[in-house]
């Protein structure tokens, strides 16, 4: 059997968790630099308050409708994300992280086991340990348990918080229940050629024969309706290392000059290099991505990418800064207000097993140097050590405008009881 818990509103959930005055009210999460909502209690969806909500256009809606809004505290999320995660592998140790607030179990060896009183335990030591409230959704298959946790979301008044799909009936009425669009592994695309075909519903999809799924679709398709049908073929997801690396951004202000829109990507450059050396990779792509702010409709606007290909692999923050900000002078134009950059890098190979270069190489003095670089910061923290094209005073200079307290992370955050 497999499992999918899922906290409720996550982001929302963690503020209150802390605060518990924002409980049974409306507010919703902003994005970086305060752009738009990304996270809403149950109350501010009520009001219908759109996700995804530019907050400039909706400030005056919220303040009539009393929504509180609240900058990302991302320090905070993620803490409480690693602490679910740990108190998920204490009743199973296999325990997919599929995002920040949901997780596939599967629970092997666990025949007779009352999977109902089991999710509700789950969801009453993730209540008492964390204050974030739950739904867990299980069934024979990864597919059925994000199916079960949606009807778990849907009715909390009649599943309490946990529904098991554990038989054949319901297994059909969950399938005709849910539309095909909420159907986890069905995309926009997939859906159009699904309706064509007069698939409504996840029951529909499965009631296509097996010939015609596998000669009109891929593999993936295939597996995904074997296990909605209760036959597992998606099996939980082993650590894979990361294909792209990607740090971007909006500017906490327009910026205009090519030398504020240089020390940023030479910022998120270093970022890259950084996460590579992390988890052992080195990259022959570097991709720079410059935007105007497309929300000023009456300025000049201007989108632009420069992909560069080195002949080594590499993750020196020396030379991946070097060739992003080459990048982005020439793809910059005067005269108009950027809001947003970033830097991709891309075709990934193991650092220390890759094919080598007989002309041309990495200089060797540059493993060394990023070796100490790195643990002089992870020693002293707040990355001391940039390059010296970086501000040395300023990091994200994200807007968090309307920031609660970093709880968990911040000895100077932590609440007093007085």
């Amino acid at each position: 059997m497999y499992a999918l818990v899922d906290c409720n509103n996550f982001y929302a959930s963690c503020e209150r968790a802390f605060n518990p005055n924002l409980r049974n009210k409306p507010m919703a999460i902003l994005s970086n630099n305060d752009g738009c909502v990304i996270s809403r209690s149950d109350e501010a969806k009520a009001l219908n308050l759109p996700m995804g909500a530019p907050i400039f256009k909706w400030e005056a809606f919220c303040k009539a409708n009393n929504i509180l809004i609240y900058s990302s505290n991302y320090p905070l999320y993620g803490d409480m994300s690693s602490r679910v995660m740990s108190i998920l592998k204490q009743f199973t140790p296999n325990v997919e992280e599929y995002s920040i607030d949901e997780a596939f179990m599967q629970f092997k060896g666990f025949e007779g086991c009352d999977f109902e009183d089991y999710g509700n335990q789950i969801r009453q030591r993730l209540l008492k340990w964390t204050g974030l409230p739950t739904c867990v959704g299980i069934a024979p298959t990864k597919a059925l348990s994000k199916v079960a946790n949606k009807i778990a979301r849907k009715f909390p008044n009649e599943t309490k918080g946990v529904y098991v799909i554990d038989s054949d009936e319901k297994r059909t009425k969950a399938l005709k229940w849910i539309k095909l669009e909420a159907v986890w592994g069905i995309g926009y695309g997939l859906q159009k050629r699904l309706k064509a075909k007069g698939c409504k519903t996840a029951l529909d999809f499965v009631q296509l024969p097996d010939e015609w799924v596998r000669k009109n679709f891929s593999i993936t398709e295939w597996k995904l309706k074997k296990d909605l049908e209760g036959i597992s073929k998606l099996e939980l997801d082993e650590f894979q290392t990361k294909r792209a690396i990607a740090t971007t951004r909006s500017f906490e202000y327009t910026f205009s000059d090519i030398e504020n829109i240089k020390e940023r990507i030479s910022t998120f450059a270093t970022s890259c290099a950084e996460k590579l050396r992390k988890q052992g990779s080195s990259c022959h792509i570097i991709y720079v991505i410059l935007r105007s702010d497309r929300h000023k409709k009456g300025t000049a606007q201007h989108r632009a990418s420069k992909a560069i290909s080195l002949p080594y692999p590499t993750n020196s923050s020396l030379i991946i800064s070097n060739c992003a900000v080459d990048s982005v002078v020439s793809i910059f134009k005067k005269g108009i207000k950027y809001k947003r950059a970033g830097v991709i890098v891309t075709g990934l190979v193991p650092t220390n097993n890759h094919q080598l270069d007989m002309f041309e190489t990495e200089d060797p003095k540059h493993k060394p140097l990023m070796d100490t670089i790195d643990a002089l910061n992870a020693k002293y923290e707040n990355y001391k050590i940039k390059l010296g094209n970086q501000d040395l005073k300023r990091t994200w200079k994200m807007r968090q405008e309307r920031l609660s307290p970093r709880y968990t992370t911040n000895i100077n955050d932590i609440i007093k009881v007085k």
